[in-house]
């Protein structure tokens, strides 16, 4: 018995990959109490759920004792309409980035290869450790005027052990994106047996006519796959809803590794409820954009060097100023996105919200 005891006193074994594998930080939540505070950390809608939704999700809850469909028969359908995509071509999964881990459980493990740029999105190195494949980190081009995915050097990095390339277009936290013709000269150097993923989770905010729409890139591209969400733009980040367009053996493989049941019912009738409300949905996405200019141009009048934003966010590159930056700005009233050491994302809100950011730039501009 005491033999036992000693056995088992260190608890079961672990992966020791686990270890090292650092912890996803949400955006830091508006300050509870005080003066009034707005949450600019994590590129959320400031907007309320579009016309239909709320109504949707109140009737879908009647029935929430029940599972949810598993193969999201209707979501697929209206996505195959709305996108013109065979709905074979169709998965989903708890937000992109649930969809992103699907795919690395599909394609990547042990001794395996997935590059990426770097700064990008924080969750790739996680979910690619979690794997047990080793990340690649190709640096960012162009300076704190670009701050853009050097697509050349990432063709370069491949080699046969790679199974994997994200490219996030626009790229997040930096706002930057990539022309269509740069996108199709990189894809023609990349193998047919390595997948690229379009991680497209900031597509409606795209005004830059040079870029194109991933979808248009893998109809004939079997080894490109899009991802895309109903977080942002249609504002349904609580309900944790994203889905991925690829040719069929990518995407049965993504409902294959999906945890079933994944996307619930109220988030597949909160979804297909947005689908039917585009009108709405471009009127907001409008005023973001709208923002986001007037944010871009005063931040440039102030002295920064920003680099051109196709998201809902924008990019300040501040170094080791960073963390006295976002504790100035929520010190006024407002959460920010730090990176340690590198810089600041901050999503474009509310004009209250967005003002009190510009404002909060502006003074330390000046004590710079």
């Amino acid at each position: 018995m005491s033999d036992k005891s000693e056995r088992s006193a260190g608890g079961p074994r672990l992966r020791e990959v686990l270890e090292d594998i650092p912890s996803y930080k949400p955006g830091r939540p508006a300050a509870a109490g005080g003066p009034v505070s707005y949450k600019l950390s994590s590129n959320e809608n400031p907007y309320p759920p579009l016309p239909g939704v709320l109504e949707s999700v109140t009737s879908a809850a009647a029935s929430f004792n029940r599972y949810p469909d598993l193969a999201c028969t209707e979501l697929y359908a209206q996505l195959a309409e709305h996108f013109g995509v065979p709905a074979a071509h169709l998965a989903t999964g708890t937000g992109s980035v649930g969809v992103a881990q699907q795919l690395l459980q599909a394609t990547a493990g042990p001794g395996d290869e997935v590059i990426y740029a770097w700064r990008s999105f924080e969750a790739y190195p996680i979910i690619t450790q979690i794997s047990g494949a080793a990340s690649v980190r190709v640096p960012l081009t162009g300076g704190a005027e670009s701050e853009a995915h050097d697509l050349d050097a990432m063709a370069d990095a491949i080699t046969d052990r790679t199974r994997l390339v994200f490219v996030c277009n626009p790229n997040n936290p930096t706002g930057a994106a990539l022309p269509g013709a740069e996108l199709e000269r990189f894809l023609d150097r990349v193998p047919d047996e390595v997948l690229v993923v379009l991680d497209e989770a900031y597509r409606e905010f795209v005004r830059d006519e040079r870029m194109v729409d991933g979808l248009e890139l893998y109809r004939d591209r079997p080894n490109v796959c899009v991802l895309r969400t109903f977080s942002k733009a249609y504002g349904l980040a609580g309900l944790r809803v994203g889905f991925a367009v690829a040719h069929e053996p990518v995407a049965a493989a993504l409902r294959k590794t999906a945890v079933p049941f994944g996307v619930s019912q109220l988030a597949q009738e909160a979804a297909i409820a947005s689908l039917r409300s585009e009108d709405a949905l471009q009127e907001r996405v409008e005023a973001l954009v709208k923002e986001r200019t007037r944010v871009l141009a005063e931040l440039r009048g102030q002295g920064w060097t920003v680099p051109e934003s196709q998201a809902n966010f924008v990019w300040l590159r501040l170094g080791e100023r960073t963390s006295a930056f976002a504790e100035r700005a929520e010190e006024a009233g407002v959460t920010v996105r730090p990176f340690a050491g590198e810089g600041v994302r901050v999503t474009i809100g509310e004009t209250a919200a967005n003002d009190i950011f510009l404002q909060v730039a502006a003074a330390f501009r000046k004590e710079a």
